[in-house]
């Protein structure tokens, strides 16, 4: 995960605490383990990490 303006990667605890969502969330979801977020929660990612909602919760191309 690429920290925006630095280029330094973002770890669990700094997304984290830049999106203030939980760790144990964020960990959950980088793992795969969540496969999605609360709509206040999925934006509060997306500004942390400078990109649009679709481009970290993108739907599935085919229907399998």
């Amino acid at each position: 995960m690429e920290h925006p303006g630095r280029g330094a990667p973002y770890s669990i605890r700094t997304l984290a605490d830049a999106s203030g969502i939980s760790r144990s969330q964020v960990g959950r979801l980088v793992n795969g383990e969540l496969p999605n977020l609360p709509v206040n929660e999925a934006h509060q990612m997306s500004e942390a990490l400078g990109v649009a909602v679709l481009v970290l919760f993108m739907p599935p191309v085919s229907p399998t």
